[in-house]
């Protein structure tokens, strides 16, 4: 009997433990739920704001330094366009060098792609920039493909605590090609001219990557090329709007 009592007692022991076992795992599950819960709300769009801000700055000087140290100066703006006059030197028509236009446009996505995709695999060596163009950042840390560390303390909103906490490395990856395009924008300027300005426009994705979470974002950005002044003849006749009273005054 007593027996039997003993081994009861001992099931009854290995029962309890089993179960404060099964009620500290369903426990730490729920704790770690809640967790990952709040760092998914709470912690990451901090986070995230922060590397995506970094990865759009490091892009921009990447593409910045790249078209004015390799393509902006070497453009001779006469040969960009095509202009064809009358008899009396009058522009007629103003086109663009098909030549000249694709070749700026190969050169520069081509150029800003491997400058991207060096600079993604820590290559910082064979980047086609200026001295000073990543004078700011940890060279170290660019070799390993890190573009920027987080202080973990601006997740507090707090300006006392924004550089405390471990830092949280941020990489990113060129997704896909650059997708770029020839922009002109044509405005009058004084009487009878033009100013004709040429953009390249520029299209790229990216994955902005923390050790958490990752998140895709497009750079859309404008690169101003060359400005051209197109002089027409002076009218005879100068009129000052349409819907307001003017007058007419003779040039000659």
């Amino acid at each position: 009997m007593k027996k039997r009592l003993r081994l009861k007692k001992r099931f009854n022991i290995f029962k309890n433990k089993i179960n404060l076992f099964i009620f500290i795992i369903v426990l730490l599950i729920i704790m770690i739920y809640l967790t990952l819960n709040f760092i998914n709300l709470k912690v990451n769009p901090v986070l995230l704001d922060y590397a995506e801000m970094e990865a759009k700055k490091v892009a921009s000087i990447i593409i910045n330094d790249a078209v004015n140290q390799n393509i902006t100066n070497d453009i001779n703006i006469d040969e960009l366009f095509i202009i064809t006059k009358d008899n009396n030197n009058e522009v007629k028509t103003i086109d663009f060098n098909p030549i000249i236009v694709n070749q700026i446009l190969t050169e520069t996505t081509l150029l800003i792609q491997s400058n991207l995709r060096y600079l993604e695999q820590g290559k910082i060596e064979l980047l086609n920039l200026t001295n000073e163009a990543l004078i700011d950042y940890n060279q170290d840390k660019l070799k390993q493909g890190i573009i920027y560390e987080i202080p973990s303390g601006v997740i507090f909103g707090n300006s006392f605590l924004a550089n405390v906490g471990p830092k949280i490395p941020v990489k990113f990856s060129l997704v896909g090609d650059i997708i770029g395009y020839i922009n002109t924008n044509v405005t009058d300027y004084g009487i009878n001219n033009a100013l004709i300005e040429v953009n390249i426009v520029l299209e790229l994705s990216e994955q902005v990557i923390l050790p958490f979470v990752t998140e895709k974002i497009k750079i859309d950005t404008t690169i101003p090329v060359a400005l051209k002044l197109i002089q027409g003849s002076v009218p005879n006749y100068y009129l000052k709007g349409l819907n307001s009273p003017s007058f007419a005054l003779p040039i000659n």
